[in-house]
């Protein structure tokens, strides 16, 4: 394959998951909830650290760690369609009455695609979010952060294998979390 050719088609395959993320979210603005689970692999990970502030030269302190600290969540696809069963009832508390949530995903990089970009199965992909959610006449949050994704190929389409949620507050100001990222 040519160098000309092999750039199309890693902007071919950046196209084709920018997509992706793109219609997820839009899935999940429009509260299709049981449509975004069958985006998600049944290996799924669905984890956000929390974010601790901490001195030059300590870095590896500044996130907590999977399976040994507290994260804001770490969670499977059970978890996440008991989270969604939970919100249809109507009776969340949380969610009565239902956010009006916006997901814009932007900055979509391709960062590794195995075995090839020509023939992926795999794609590592980052990006960054801002999520603002509106509720009642007055709550409203806005995170920003940046996601580090895993999608597998599925048939003709992807699925969510991996994602790893990097907000850039430490302090949650938000009343909860009931919403996904």
């Amino acid at each position: 394959m040519s160098e000309r050719d092999a750039r199309i088609e890693r902007l071919l395959l950046g196209q084709e998951i920018a997509d992706f993320l793109y219609h997820e979210a839009e899935l999940l603005d429009q509260r299709r909830y049981r449509d975004w689970l069958d985006l998600l692999a049944e290996d799924v990970r669905y984890w956000m650290p929390m974010r601790r502030n901490v001195k030059i030269g300590e870095d590896e302190r500044e996130f907590t760690s999977a399976g040994t600290d507290i994260n804001w969540f770490d969670e499977g696809k059970e978890t996440l369609a008991r989270r969604v069963k939970q919100i249809e009832t109507g009776i969340h508390w949380a969610e009565e009455p239902r956010s009006r949530l916006s997901h814009l995903i932007t900055n979509v990089q391709v960062r590794a695609a195995e075995p090839s970009v020509a023939a992926p199965q795999d794609v590592s992909v980052t990006c960054r979010f801002l999520i603002y959610r509106n509720r009642v006449e007055t709550e409203t949050d806005i995170l920003v952060g940046k996601r580090e994704d895993l999608l597998r190929r599925n048939g003709a389409g992807w699925l969510l294998a991996r994602r790893k949620i990097i907000l850039d507050q430490n302090v949650l100001l938000t009343k909860n979390l009931t919403f996904f990222i």
